[in-house]
């Protein structure tokens, strides 16, 4: 083989390498910032989570978080939106909730328990998240998988797992493509009743069901009358006759 084939074939075998590698990389979670476990630090070290890191210190759900995880043997998982995530919401959105809506928003991307990838194919459904109540029309969060592919519902929108941001044995953090949302504060309400039909009223008797008020009374009456004068006239007449 001459030096001109070596050299391509060294050249060829280094790029194949780099590929591999890369591959790796991008799939193997950021290591942990040193120190005790700290959800911020975890996101700002992953990038594009700004958004998301903002409203987790204004609502002080990241001390929570990280006081949850030091402090108990208790796991977590984090659904993390990107920024792109949170950009693709109608505008005003997160402005319009209250300080108490932002909170549910927030807690409503966090279950209580660590769960890996592979977990996510055998957990019962509704999952329930910190944001509380998963009944239907509350906080209802549904995850399906196929394959290797992890997608979760929350009866709003869809959105899907992308990667991986961080995980060891007590949290996990899953980068999603949409920004979870809650039936409790982003569903249609309900469409209001359609008025009851007014009930039909029973029409009085007597003078009401006559077009004329009192005509058939008044007819009654009359026949009366003349009967009344027919039988005195008569018997006047009798009395003549008979001379008395």
């Amino acid at each position: 083989m001459d030096q001109k084939a070596l050299f391509s074939l060294s050249v060829t075998m280094l790029l194949c390498l780099f590929q591999c590698a890369t591959t790796v990389v991008a799939q193997t979670p950021a290591p942990a910032p040193a120190g005790p476990t700290n959800i911020t630090k975890i996101l700002e070290k992953a990038g594009q989570y700004t958004t998301l890191i903002r409203l987790c210190k204004i609502t002080q759900i990241c001390d929570q978080i990280n006081t949850q995880l030091n402090n108990s043997n208790q796991g977590l998982t984090v659904f993390a939106p990107t920024d792109n995530a949170f950009s693709n919401l109608p505008a005003g959105t997160l402005n319009s909730l209250t300080d108490q809506q932002k909170v549910s928003l927030v807690q409503f991307h966090i279950l209580p328990a660590f769960l890996s990838m592979s977990q996510f194919q055998t957990v019962s459904n509704p999952l329930r998240t910190q944001a509380g109540d998963s009944a239907a029309g509350a906080f209802p969060l549904n995850v399906t998988t196929s394959g290797s592919q992890v997608n979760v519902s929350t009866g709003v929108n869809d959105a899907t797992v992308a990667n991986t941001v961080y995980s060891d044995n007590q949290l996990a953090v899953y980068q999603v493509d949409k920004v979870l949302l809650p039936l409790s504060l982003f569903g249609t309400p309900a469409p209001a009743a359609a008025p009851s039909p007014p009930k039909a009223t029973k029409k009085k008797s007597g003078a009401a069901d006559s077009p004329v008020g009192g005509g058939a009374d008044v007819d009654a009456s009359g026949a009366a009358g003349i009967a009344v004068h027919g039988a005195v006239g008569l018997g006047i007449a009798v009395l003549a006759i008979f001379g008395l």
